[in-house]
Formats: structure tokens, C-alpha cells, sequence
């Protein structure tokens, strides 16, 4: 399986607004959230990347532009990475949702959470989840256990990727921090996920590349590292 880097969308005029924009049409980014896009294509420079997935949102699609335009590539949008379908909460203020009973459940018990006339947040994690799996055995097969892709999406989405790949319960997933245009990264193997970051802003992004896989031996075919899914006894030494 492939690496994928997280990335949640640069800020957007909905952020510092104080209301639940959610699929609301024609979010687009601000103009921190611009200078933030054209910042990913510099903090991503010499990562090798396999392929660019996003939500369909607007302020997805303007985040990776730059760096779409600098590689020249395509991007593949898939829907099962959009944002939450919040229903009913939708362009709603969050000081007035906070009163609503089912804001304690979104906050402590989100599994159980489902928003009026929306989703689940459960359903949206299975969801995201299925699409962010499927993406990285299509990679994997298309470019080799060693490619890097990216994938770019939302908040509450991020969080709950990184939970399922952390083996955390969705109840839980609130302690889990993805400011916009932070970058997370992990990295799928056969038998389990590592997390190699979580909500990071640095600058130095080269430290998530994969090393080349070794050239086969005479005689023999080259395959997969059979430790690839091995966690290292008593910590990595980084490289």
C-alpha cells in the first residue's frame, strides 16, 4: 500500500465567519486561505506525488490549484471525501448550535451523532474511509507500494481518516486537532496504518517519502518489504 498526505483545505470566508458553512455552494477561500495555497506547492516541493484525490467542495479545489498548476497534473474529485452533510445545521451560527442537545452528542459521543435532515457522522467516517482506501489500492497498484499521493478535504473528515487509521473510536475523535491547510500523513501497509503526522505546518515535508525499495538480488524477483508492516521495536531512528 501507498503514503497519502492529509491536507484540510486553506482557510475559507466560512471559518472566521462563526457559521456551519458545510456544503453550503460557493465557500471559497480566503485570502490567508490563497496565500496558504500557493504555500503547499513550496512545502511540497521534492515530494514525489502519484496523485492529487479532493473533495468536491470549491474551497478544495482552490487549495490544491497551485500545486496542481506547478506539477501538471490532474486531479480526481471524489465524492466520498466531501464535507459533512450537517442538514438542517447548515449556515447555521455555531454559538446557536451549541445550545442544541445534540451538540453535547456531537462533542462526546459522535457515533451516535446524526444531524437533522443530513448524515451520521459514523456514516460519514465509513464513507471517507472507503474512499481514502480505495484510492490507495488503486495507487498502489498504478505506481508501487512506495507512492505518495495526496488527498484533500475537510476538517471533521481528516479527523476521522486519522482515527480509523490510529485504531481510535469515533467518540474519541475530538481530541484529534486538523486546522486548515495543515498536512497530516499516513502511510497504509498490509496489515495496518501508521501515522507518521498529524496536523503539521512545517515547511520540510521530505521526511515522508518512503526510501526506494531494494533492487533484487540475482536470482531472484523483487518484492515487497516484508517488514513493511512491522512497527520498529522501541521507535524509529528517522532517517
Amino acid at each position: 500500500m501507498s503514503t497519502v498526505i492529509l491536507v484540510r483545505h486553506g482557510k475559507s470566508t466560512a471559518n472566521g465567519s462563526g457559521v456551519l458553512a458545510g456544503r453550503s455552494p460557493k465557500v471559497n477561500l480566503d485570502d490567508t486561505g490563497r496565500g496558504q495555497a500557493e504555500k503547499l506547492v513550496e512545502r511540497l516541493d521534492g515530494v514525489p506525488l502519484a496523485g492529487v484525490v479532493v473533495s468536491p467542495m470549491l474551497r478544495c479545489k482552490q487549495t490544491v490549484a497551485p500545486l496542481l498548476a506547478a506539477r501538471g497534473i490532474e486531479k480526481v474529485v471524489e465524492p466520498g471525501l466531501s464535507e459533512v452533510d450537517y442538514g438542517d445545521w447548515t449556515g447555521k451560527e455555531l454559538k446557536h448550535l451549541a445550545k442544541e442537545p445534540l451538540w453535547r452528542v456531537v462533542q462526546a459521543h459522535a457515533s451516535a451523532a446524526v444531524f437533522p435532515g443530513g448524515e451520521g457522522l459514523a456514516q460519514m467516517q465509513a464513507r471517507s474511509v472507503a474512499a481514502v482506501r480505495a484510492h490507495d489500492r488503486r495507487i498502489a497498484a498504478e505506481h508501487g507500494d512506495h507512492a505518495v499521493w495526496l488527498l484533500c478535504s475537510h476538517g471533521d473528515v481528516i479527523k476521522s481518516i486519522i482515527a480509523d487509521a490510529l485504531g481510535q473510536h469515533l467518540d474519541a475523535f475530538q481530541r484529534i486537532v486538523v486546522d486548515p491547510s495543515s498536512i497530516s500523513v499516513v502511510r497504509y501497509t498490509e496489515t495496518r496504518p501508521f501515522v507518521l503526522r498529524v496536523n503539521d505546518h512545517s515547511a520540510d515535508l521530505s521526511g515522508i517519502v518512503p526510501p526506494a525499495p531494494k533492487p533484487a538480488k540475482r536470482g531472484k524477483k523483487a518484492g515487497k518489504d516484508a517488514a513493511s508492516s512491522d512497527a520498529v521495536v522501541g521507535g524509529t531512528t528517522g532517517r
